[in-house]
């Protein structure tokens, strides 16, 4: 018989099924990104009901099934709540969330894009981050993750600033990644970077990304 499982991880899809449950795509530090359902979650008195919900984050009891997991309890330590209060917020964690998807799979060591998504929800909950910084940081720091960040396109000149901001991006521990704040010269060269690299690299539509900054 098989045996429940705790793993840590983050909601980073949440999908209404039938009429009480939900799919969870939850990625985590111990087994990459999995799907789970939270049976009866939509339920008013369900004790799994704030727990199902996108960007929530802690440690979820897990039964293994022959195709996915069923989540039996869930102990969220972080719901971000300030973004889900806030549309604009909400969109770029959403964003944030499609790209850990993407890059992500079953099984996994994917402990560190983990890690770069949940402090970067956390960035977009301080005030001194603006959006379009903690989205260019995101976005570098993903592909760097993954081992495919080129740095600044060899045709392309950037100041010092941004220079060293994305040599820095490159290299910094996860933990520094969100540490530091750009002028708006820097910045905009920064987001240019990141937008080549992405052109050259992703090869990828994310729906999230068209209801950013309107």
């Amino acid at each position: 018989m098989a045996e429940y499982i705790e793993v840590t991880g983050i909601v980073i899809k949440a999908v209404p099924v039938g009429e009480y449950d939900k799919v969870l795509t939850i990625l985590t530090r111990e087994r990459g990104k999995i799907s789970a359902f939270a049976r009866n979650s939509r339920r008013q008195n369900s004790r799994l009901m704030a727990a199902a919900n996108l960007f929530c984050t802690g440690t979820f009891r897990l039964y293994p099934g022959k195709n996915a997991y069923t989540v039996t309890d869930a102990s969220i330590n972080r719901f971000f709540e300030e973004l889900h209060q806030d549309p604009g917020a909400a969109y770029y964690g959403m964003y944030f969330s499609e790209v850990a998807d993407y890059y992500t799979r079953e099984n996994n060591d994917d402990a560190d894009m983990m890690e770069l998504l949940y402090r970067a929800l956390r960035a977009l909950t301080r005030e001194e981050f603006t959006r379009p910084l903690v989205r260019a940081v995101f976005e570098c720091k993903a592909m760097a993750v993954n081992g495919e960040f080129p740095g600044v396109p060899g045709d392309m000149a950037v100041s010092d600033t941004c220079g060293y901001a994305v040599d820095f991006i490159a290299r910094c521990p996860l933990n520094k990644t969100f540490s530091f704040t750009l002028t708006e010269e820097a910045l905009n060269e920064l987001i240019l970077v990141s937008k080549r690299c992405k052109e050259k690299i992703w090869n990828h539509v994310f729906r999230s990304e068209a209801f950013l900054d309107l």
